[in-house]
């Protein structure tokens, strides 16, 4: 396995000097990946125009700048996180009719293109296609260069706070969530978020960080914030079944693997949806939900300068 996935990295490294991939791994070229993409119409873009990640941030803060809508008494928001879910998997929606995205779509939601790496294919990246800083990204707005997460392992400081604190602590809500199984995000003495941690509990803010030992448990501290009389303000999370899948047998839906991984994210986000829209104030309600994903993938790595790597997607409603 670690032969096979060296192998891969340095192929990858190689393929992508010119900004052109021709590996056969899964017959994964950037032809076929390109095709892909142009084949599936729910796209709202094109890779040339695709958003920066970034803008998860600021269609948050929008959300909750904007006034209520009528009969509205309460806004909310969550960001269900597919991570290492690259943008051609949505050309498996048809396969996944009852899933989150294709739900989303079906009663007025909309689906873009956008990338990672801090610069739009083909511009070189300005931050590594890895998981930390991707997430990182969404969540203070800007790029690796300013919030200084340019690697895992990699500890933020708190001269860039994420959402889930700055909302709470400017008083534009009252609580927050940010719900896991991957210990580098605020479990380990070196995760992402172990500092701002520390100054959420010094400042007695409510905001819950919950690690869990698979999506499984995920879903279920998910489900029962959401089931709760008044559950978290804004919730962020991330399931692994996507990148779990592609770091085992390759990112590639051409990978049976990585298909049937796509497709237990899509229910998995159905499932918490379903709870949302199953609350006793949710008419009241406004909620804004948004399926994205950190990077993609190509071989069995991502960190790198492909564009099975690089381009990402923001499905919202």
């Amino acid at each position: 396995m670690f032969f096979s996935k060296a192998i891969c990295v340095i192929v990858t490294f190689f393929l992508s000097l010119g900004g052109m991939i021709s590996g056969t791994y899964f017959d994964d070229t950037a032809e076929s990946y390109i095709a892909n993409i142009e084949s599936i119409d729910v796209y709202t873009n094109t890779m040339e125009t695709a958003s920066p990640q970034t803008k998860v941030y600021d269609m948050i803060k929008a959300h909750y700048d904007a006034p209520l809508a009528q009969g509205k008494t309460e806004k909310k928001a969550i960001v269900i996180g597919y991570d290492g879910c690259r943008a051609d998997a949505l050309k498996l929606l048809s396969d996944n009719a009852d899933g989150a995205i294709s739900y989303l779509l079906a009663t007025g939601g909309e689906v873009e293109l956008a990338y990672c790496g801090g610069a739009n294919y083909p511009s070189l990246n300005k931050q590594k296609t890895k998981t930390a800083p991707g997430w990182c990204s969404m969540l203070t707005g800007v790029w690796a260069d300013e919030h200084g997460v340019t690697a895992n392992g990699i500890i933020k400081s708190n001269d860039k706070l994420t959402l889930l604190t700055t909302l709470v602590e400017d008083g534009t809500i009252d609580d927050s969530a940010f719900y896991v199984s991957w210990d580098g995000h605020f479990v380990n003495l070196n995760s992402t978020y172990i500092k701002e941690k520390e100054y959420i509990a010094e400042k007695g803010l409510d905001v819950t960080f919950l690690d869990a030992s698979d999506d499984a448990g995920t879903v279920s501290n998910i489900l029962a914030d959401v089931n709760s009389t008044d559950c978290s303000d804004f919730i962020f999370l991330t399931l692994e079944h996507t990148d779990h899948a592609g770091h085992d047998t390759g990112f590639s839906i051409n990978n049976p693997v990585y298909a049937e991984s796509f497709a237990l994210a899509e229910a998995d986000g159905k499932t918490i949806i379903n709870a949302i829209e199953a609350r006793e104030t949710y008419a009241q309600e406004d909620w804004l939900i948004i399926v994205t994903t950190d990077h993609g993938g190509f071989c069995t790595e991502h960190g790198s300068l492909t564009l099975q790597e690089r381009i990402t997607f923001i499905a919202a409603r």
